[in-house]
């Protein structure tokens, strides 16, 4: 599966018309929904509130991800969806609501038990199986999806490739694990196994570049981070 695959199909096109201003206004809103999850991992490894997923906070980095992209930025679709290239059937509009307070209760429920990776594969496939919004599903579970696998380990993961990045360099594996992970789903048994080693991997890889990092004297950490 190419990296130009698995795309949302719907009717909000969008709000800027110029693709190098839109590419402009992306990279920005990457930026910035960076700096929103670090915030958000900072206030619960500093104890400032306990950890509770909130579908509030999935809006929320909806809506800085697609800020004067889309006219549903931060808020649920307001019709179907479909999803090129993908076997997988979107629910109905009037199913998301429930649908993403499920999956916000289903990590409470686990998040004492749960690994830190089976969270962040669970959040990261089951948004994008909900396809909540028109466009920006995957930069959102993507980065909500960080911030859960943060919350549960307690604290910022070092490293200058975060797995978010990663992902956003070679989409393939992704979207080939969250395929295997449909078609589970679709057979009656959920089964994240494929996401997960896949995450398990990228975790090592950004935990490398950390310690990569730090023994080279030379290193100035310059740019701009994103999260997609």
């Amino acid at each position: 599966m190419s990296d130009n695959q698995r795309h949302s199909e719907a009717a909000s096109a969008s709000l800027i018309t110029d693709p190098i201003e839109e590419a402009r206004r992306e990279s920005e809103n990457a930026v910035a929904q960076f700096d929103r999850v670090l915030d958000l991992i900072d206030d619960v490894v500093r104890g400032d509130r306990p950890f509770r997923l909130r579908p509030s906070m999935m809006l929320d980095l909806h809506r800085v991800a697609m800020d004067g992209l889309s006219l549903y930025a931060g808020t649920y679709r307001p019709g179907d969806v479909k999803i090129s290239e993908s076997k997988h059937v979107t629910p109905t509009a009037a199913a998301v609501a429930g649908l993403v307070e499920e999956m916000c209760d289903y990590v409470m429920e686990q998040f004492s038990e749960a690994t830190a990776l089976h969270l962040c594969a669970y959040v990261m496939w089951r948004l994008n199986w909900i396809h909540p919004f028109p466009d920006g599903n995957g930069r959102t579970s993507r980065a909500l999806s960080y911030f859960v696998l943060c919350a549960k380990l307690g604290y910022r993961l070092p490293g200058s490739e975060t797995i978010p990045e990663q992902i956003a360099a070679n989409k393939a594996p992704y979207y080939n694990a969250l395929e295997a992970a449909d078609e589970s789903e679709k057979a009656g048994k959920l089964d994240l196994s494929s996401l997960e080693q896949l995450l398990d991997r990228q975790l090592a890889a950004q935990l490398l570049s950390a310690y990569k990092d730090a023994s080279d004297p030379g290193i100035i950490q310059t740019g701009e981070r994103k999260l997609h």
